[in-house]
């Protein structure tokens, strides 16, 4: 198997905002200014658009499920599709192809947050550039990212006061769920079970099981954030209207 493809690789490790992580952070960057255009395309270039992402999204998680296995790593205990990206990565996609906006609002909030920092800090473990799963975390999670932001400047599509509420309480029902698989396999899905192995965010929110309202905390207020914009046009229009 070519080094590339190894298990076992002994080239250069991940390297946290190396020049490789960092190019791969500006490719990301400069693909989701590129979909901004798309806002004038014909309608039959959006839909292309959208099944070609939804498309790459699938066959990514399907070719790092396909390594998995070819490796020996697959196990139930850490490869289904529970952690809020690998959830997201299913979602994004049929979101995509039928533009449901009931997944959007997940999307723009959970996806969004949820990606951003899972490509500050990616779970890559030993592998780093040019190793398959380098490219398969980047591509991963860039999608999960591209695909909100697509529906929101393409499509229009825009989240509410409203979404915020539903997102929050099914965010946390979700997460009951998920402690509950995890209590039966022994998983660590959500890393709600203990902390991940590779260096994150959670890292600087204090001891388990702590670090889960602080993550509570930190979502909240993520989500706030990518609101703002919405609210800021709310307000201007509203003083616009009542001038």
């Amino acid at each position: 198997m070519s080094p590339y493809f190894a298990r076992d690789y002994t080239g250069a490790p991940f390297d946290l905002f190396g020049p490789a992580h960092l190019a791969a952070l500006g490719i990301v960057l400069l693909v989701n200014l590129w979909v901004v255009t798309l806002r004038r395309a014909p309608a039959a270039t959006r839909q292309r658009f959208r099944c070609i992402l939804a498309a790459v999204l699938i066959v990514n998680e399907a070719i790092w499920h396909v390594w998995n296995w070819a490796t020996g790593q697959w196990t139930i205990q850490t490869m289904l599709p529970l952690h809020l990206c690998s959830v997201f990565v299913f979602l994004s996609a049929y979101m995509l192809v039928t533009r449901n906006y009931t997944i959007y609002e997940y999307a723009y909030f959970l996806g969004i947050g949820g990606a951003i920092q899972a490509l500050l800090t990616p779970d890559a473990g030993i592998y780093g550039f040019p190793h398959l799963r380098f490219f398969q975390v980047i591509i991963s999670h860039g999608s999960i990212v591209t695909a909100a932001i697509y529906m929101t400047v393409v499509e229009g599509y825009r989240p509410t006061w409203g979404s915020l509420k539903r997102v929050t309480i099914g965010a946390n029902l979700y997460m009951l769920a998920v402690a509950g698989v995890n209590w039966v396999l022994g998983s660590n899905y959500l890393f709600i079970a203990r902390k991940p192995d590779t260096p994150s965010l959670i890292d600087v929110l204090g001891p388990w099981p702590w670090y889960i309202v602080s993550i509570e905390v930190f979502a909240l207020v993520l989500c706030l954030i990518l609101y703002l914009p919405f609210a800021i046009r709310d307000r201007k229009a509203s003083a616009s209207a009542a001038s």
